[in-house]
C-alpha cells in the first residue's frame, strides 16, 4: 500500500519528538492500537471521513475513544484533525510503526493462506523459506479462501507465491501454449 507524503510527513515528525523526548516506545504501541482499531471498526473510519461533522466534534470523540493515550498521542491525533487531515491517521500511525520497526531492525512479513494455520505451521513455513534472515519480524497473517490453498510469503520485496491459484493458472497457460 503506498503511503502518502502527508502521512510520511506526519510520522516523521513524530519520530523525531518521541526520540528527543525517549517516550518512542510508548508511542509505537499506541500507534499500533489506532491502526488495529480504525482496521477493525468501519463505522468509526465513517465518522473520520465525513466532511460535515466539524472538526471540534472529531477531535471530542477522537479524545475519547483514545483517552487512555499518553499526553504525545493525544497531541498528534488533535493536530492531525484540527489541520483536516483525519482521513490520514491510520496511514500515520502506520507510518510510524514502519519507522520505528525500521530503526529496530524488525523485517515485515506478510503471510496469505486460504484458511487459518496453526503458528506450529507458520512458524514451519517462515523457516523453510530462508528468506527470514533475523529474529526479529513483524508478521501479518491474512486469509484469503480465492487463493485456494497454498500459501504467499511475502518478506520485503521478495515473495513466495506458492498458492494453488497460481499453480493452477500455470497449468493452464502450458495447455494453452501446447
Amino acid at each position: 500500500m503506498l503511503t502518502s507524503k502527508v502521512a510520511k510527513r506526519y510520522a516523521q515528525g513524530l519520530l523525531d519528538f518521541t526520540q528527543e523526548s525517549g517516550n518512542t516506545d510508548a508511542v509505537f504501541g499506541e500507534m499500533k492500537d489506532i491502526v488495529k482499531i480504525m482496521s477493525s471498526s468501519k463505522e468509526l473510519n465513517q465518522f473520520v471521513n465525513t466532511p460535515i461533522i466539524d472538526a471540534k466534534k472529531k477531535e471530542a470523540i477522537a479524545l475519547e475513544i483514545f483517552k487512555d493515550f499518553s499526553q504525545v498521542s493525544k497531541n498528534i491525533i488533535r493536530l492531525v484533525i484540527k489541520q483536516g487531515r483525519e482521513s490520514q491517521l491510520r496511514n500515520i500511525a502506520q507510518e510510524f510503526i514502519n519507522k520505528v520497526e525500521d530503526i529496530k531492525g524488525t523485517q515485515r512479513i506478510s503471510l496469505v493462506t486460504a484458511s487459518p494455520l496453526s503458528q506450529e505451521n507458520i512458524q514451519k513455513i517462515i523457516t523453510d523459506s530462508k528468506m527470514v534472515n533475523v529474529s526479529n519480524y513483524d508478521l501479518e497473517t491474512i486469509v484469503k479462501p480465492e487463493i485456494l490453498g497454498g500459501y504467499i510469503l511475502r518478506v520485503g520485496d521478495q515473495q513466495i507465491d506458492a498458492s494453488v491459484r497460481t499453480k493452477l493458472g500455470n497449468i493452464k497457460k502450458e495447455f494453452q501454449l501446447n
